[in-house]
């Protein structure tokens, strides 16, 4: 199929729920990707951070194909061993005192399971969530995102969920009480404008639960698995969650999402509470152990930290070249720069130049590499940006 092929018999047939780019991917290595005439592009956004460890990561792609050759669904009620070895690849890096998995398919899924487990372990129903987070667009998970153009063509959602203004620590004490079953947050705010929380508001929130029997559900579905230059960003923060939220870059591409969390909390969960049929599959899990020992092998953590840094050098050098540009933040390769008008066409001006980003908000440039980005890579991406701000002044209203 040709490209034009591919476009219609994607716009003729998928149910349109995605903002669409003109554009056709079919091969990718390391942090760049091709489309289907041969041209080449710099992924900053990475499927959403999929591609933690870089498209077609060669160690990751032999264990799929070893684990192809002997069986490739297996459901949770026998044992597998490639499970088995996702499960002790994970024990590795998790928090100590958090042992217990919960393999899914998704970030979305590992919220809902989330949420299911802090209501029956602690038999509360009443749960707290922050303005300006994003959890995921399943009924649960919805329940707890803040953006209301999500979720009021869908309600009723959930009932008693109440949300707390992210980084208020007057609220946060008021609204977290004997009632309360759980705390769900994002140590960094990724669909509302790349958002750390303060570490005053993190201790709070461990805290506030403490004190009220509640559990502290952290999502690092975005931030984890060396994303930010910790393993887990919680981590920098001193603060140790009661349930841990994991997916995207996982299983280096493959569909997975795992909720981790004490043997004490797993243990409120009876048989048959909450189970799915591919959660857990050899081939994903084979991907996942892969994954993880990419990670370690390679040190991804410190690289993320330090090619973070090179970003970050290269932006506030664009910052003060550029008025339109008002604010750069993130940690690690999480990154948002904000500008004074909407991204739309800097996002098109970079990609027809061969920079792939993502957005966060009418008015933030997200960046979401792999992990193995280069510097070079990094230097372009920034010379591309340059670029692009240039031709957009004078075009654009600064505000």
């Amino acid at each position: 199929m040709d490209s034009n092929e591919v476009i219609s018999a994607d716009d003729s047939h998928l149910v349109p729920v995605y903002h669409k780019f003109q554009v056709v991917l079919s091969r990718g290595s390391g942090s760049l990707v091709w489309d289907q005439n041969g041209r080449e592009y710099i992924d900053c956004m990475a499927g959403y951070g999929v591609a933690l460890v870089g498209h077609s990561n060669p160690h990751v792609r032999k264990a799929i194909n070893q684990q192809l050759e002997k069986i490739t669904t297996c459901h949770s009620s026998f044992y597998n061993e490639a499970r088995s070895e996702a499960v002790l690849a994970l024990d590795r890096i998790s928090p100590p005192n958090l042992r217990s998995y919960f393999l899914c398919n998704s970030g979305a899924e590992s919220i809902e399971a989330a949420l299911k487990l802090a209501r029956r372990a602690t038999g509360r129903k009443k749960l707290i969530a922050m303005t300006g987070s994003y959890h995921g667009k399943t009924m649960g998970a919805l329940s707890t995102t803040w953006n209301h153009r999500y979720r009021d063509p869908f309600g009723p959602l959930l009932p008693e969920v109440e949300f707390v203004p992210f980084g208020n620590i007057k609220i946060l004490r008021e609204k977290v009480d004997e009632r309360t079953a759980g705390v769900l947050l994002e140590p960094i705010q990724g669909e509302s404008g790349i958002h750390p929380a303060s570490e005053e508001f993190m201790v709070e929130a461990r805290k506030s639960c403490d004190e009220a029997g509640s559990l502290l559900i952290l999502d690092e579905i975005q931030t984890g698995l060396g994303r930010t230059g910790e393993m887990w960003a919680h981590q920098a923060y001193g603060v140790t969650p009661d349930i841990l939220c994991s997916a995207k870059g996982l299983a280096g591409g493959l569909p997975v999402g795992a909720m981790i969390t004490s043997e004490k909390v797993a243990s409120s969960f009876k048989t048959g509470d909450h189970t799915t049929t591919l959660g857990g599959g050899p081939v994903v899990c084979a991907a996942l152990r892969a994954t993880l020992e990419f990670i370690e092998k390679e040190n991804l953590v410190g690289r993320a930290k330090e090619m973070g840094s090179i970003f970050f050098d290269g932006l506030e050098t664009l910052k003060a070249k550029h008025a339109t540009i008002r604010d750069i933040r993130g940690k690690g390769l999480l990154i948002g720069v904000e500008t004074r008008f909407d991204i739309r066409d800097i996002l098109l001006s970079c990609m027809r130049r061969g920079l792939l980003l993502l957005y966060s908000g009418r008015n933030v440039l997200r960046f979401l590499p792999p992990l193995v980005i280069e510097p070079a890579q990094i230097n372009k991406a920034i010379d591309i940006l340059d670029q692009a701000f240039a031709e957009a002044k004078g075009n654009m209203r600064v505000s």
